[in-house]
């Protein structure tokens, strides 16, 4: 089942290639959309796929790399949209 999402992680998650993390297993697991750095210093992630992957990136968002310390993940359901070709890493 298709799904979309928007996820905002919350704690030490810039400066530590957090967004290069995320893209990589975005790009595993299927999905499009993307990921960027907000001014707040969270990350954003907005993402399409199967439902299930989507599941399974939250998974990972929520334990993050190794120099991460994630503290939330904000979801918000969205409607599908179709408009991603990739999924990108977008700079400010």
């Amino acid at each position: 089942m298709k799904k979309a999402a928007r996820f905002v992680v919350q704690g030490t998650v810039q400066g530590i290639f957090f967004r290069q993390f995320v893209k990589e297993h975005a790009e595993d697991l299927k999905l499009r959309g993307f990921v960027r750095n907000l001014e707040s210093g969270e990350v954003e992630v907005v993402v399409e796929g199967e439902a299930e992957n989507l599941d399974r990136l939250l998974g990972f968002l929520k334990k993050g790399p190794s120099h991460a310390q994630i503290r939330n993940v904000k979801v918000e359901e969205r409607k599908w949209s179709g408009d991603f070709e990739e999924f990108k890493i977008l700079r400010f």
